[in-house]
């Protein structure tokens, strides 16, 4: 019987981490969403302000289906937020409402991280979808092929074509997270500069926007370990 080592040396650890940032995630959204805020706006509503006061004109605000879905979409320039979003007055949703917030200003100042990741979108997504797919596909004909001298570096080639692919699906997530990082520290900065909310606020949203952070290291590092892992089931199908 054949036991994938690399799969619980390499991706388990990573998965495990993600499922307790995604656990995390929502244990500090629910306890920091029964907090309301002292100045009893919206989650719509501070985000309009935010945007207001950095003199971003040219971006919607728009409500999207579901729970913590808020998103900005560049390309639309629409800011979306989520039903327990929009319409809340907690901490926890106006400091979702101001990240999300931050990357429509990232957008308006040029933040390059922003841009470059936007570029990487379309190779990312052929990347993360068809690159393990080919690696596996090459090892498997190269297994199958043996020794076989005119189908061996062919099945390498394709092996290492997948591996390319899927390393800028890891791009991807790497530049995902100083965007990320970055969206998050300027809504603690607008928020306290705007006097939206004060220290005490500000540590609860800080909390809950250092837990949504964690989810992005863990995506990244979840991508890495894949990566790892699939290089080393190529040298190690070399070696036989």
């Amino acid at each position: 019987m054949y036991y994938d080592y690399t799969y619980l040396i390499f991706v388990l650890p990573t998965v495990i981490l993600s499922l307790w940032a995604s656990a995390l995630v929502k244990s500090r959204f629910a306890k920091y969403n029964k907090v309301q805020c002292k100045r009893n706006i919206t989650g719509a509503q501070a985000a309009q302000y935010l945007l207001r006061v950095n003199n971003i004109t040219d971006v919607k605000i728009a409500r999207i289906s579901g729970h913590l879905t808020d998103n900005y979409n560049p390309s639309t320039k629409t800011l979306s937020l989520s039903d327990s979003t929009i319409n809340s007055s907690s901490i926890a949703a106006i400091g979702v409402a101001a990240h999300e917030t931050g990357h429509a200003i990232q957008h308006a100042k040029g933040y390059k991280p922003l841009g470059l990741r936007r570029t990487l979108v379309p190779a990312a997504n052929i990347g993360s979808r068809f690159g393990p797919l080919l690696v596996i596909l090459g090892i498997c004909f190269g297994s199958a092929a043996g020794s076989t001298a005119d189908y061996g570096p062919l099945a390498q080639l394709i092996t290492n074509i997948g591996i390319i692919l899927f390393s800028i699906s890891v791009l991807f997530y790497l530049i995902t997270l100083p965007v990320e990082f970055n969206a998050s520290n300027r809504a603690l900065k607008i928020l306290k500069k705007a006097n939206v909310m004060d220290e005490e606020e500000l540590k609860g949203t800080k909390k809950v926007l250092g837990a949504a952070a964690m989810t992005y290291v863990a995506s990244a590092l979840t991508a890495i370990a894949s990566l790892l892992r699939l290089i080393v089931l190529s040298n190690n199908r070399r070696r036989r």
